[in-house]
């Protein structure tokens, strides 16, 4: 029975793990992504962002926390510095792991980039571009078949009569188009441009 062995050991003693870990982490922050397989990056995510968490609060006491983990100086001015002044509004998840479609030639493991998510520039644009797009979105004028209701229409709570027709007490007052302004007759399956083109 294997309960209670959640940390992959990676094949490594325990010495030969840390030092790795502590070794990619320093790469991952000064080059913001690295490439490796599945695993190590698994891995490697539940060993930094705790570190990456810690950076936020720049304090000698998280400096030396860090310190602990990564033993390296350049590493932790730029953890404290650019780094964490990017992450400071994000509440977790700084990393990102994208599975690559090829395998490992040697023992066809399968590969990765992990990466910190606030430096991909690639996706950061494209989400501003959606999010561009989907603020400046433009409704048709075309208008199915019948009148729409108006805004500002109420729901009818007792029956009436509108122009000599009985109304259900759910049913909605609407307004019909004006009598003095021209109205466009479309046919079926055509649009209002073609309509226009034709005449």
């Amino acid at each position: 029975m294997r309960h209670g062995k959640k940390i992959n050991h990676l094949g490594r003693t325990t010495a030969h793990r840390h030092a790795m870990l502590s070794n990619m982490a320093t790469s991952l922050i000064m080059h913001k992504r690295v490439t490796t397989t599945v695993a190590k990056a698994k891995a490697l995510r539940q060993y930094v962002e705790p570190l990456l968490t810690k950076s936020k609060e720049d304090t000698t006491h998280s400096r030396r926390l860090v310190f602990a983990q990564l033993q390296e100086k350049e590493a932790i001015k730029e953890l404290f510095g650019e780094v964490a002044g990017k992450i400071a509004n994000r509440p977790g998840g700084y990393t990102r792991i994208i599975k690559l479609s090829a395998s490992r030639l040697g023992d066809n493991a399968d590969m990765c980039v992990i990466e910190l998510v606030d430096y991909n520039d690639t996706l950061l644009e494209a989400k501003n571009a959606t999010a561009e797009k989907a603020t400046t979105t433009r409704r048709s004028r075309r208008r199915s078949g019948g009148a729409a209701p108006v805004a500002g229409d109420a729901a009818v709570t007792s029956a009436t009569e509108v122009k000599g027709e009985a109304v259900a007490p759910d049913a909605t007052v609407q307004q019909s188009a004006p009598e003095d302004t021209p109205t466009e007759t479309v046919k079926d399956g055509e649009s209002r441009d073609e309509a226009k083109a034709d005449a």
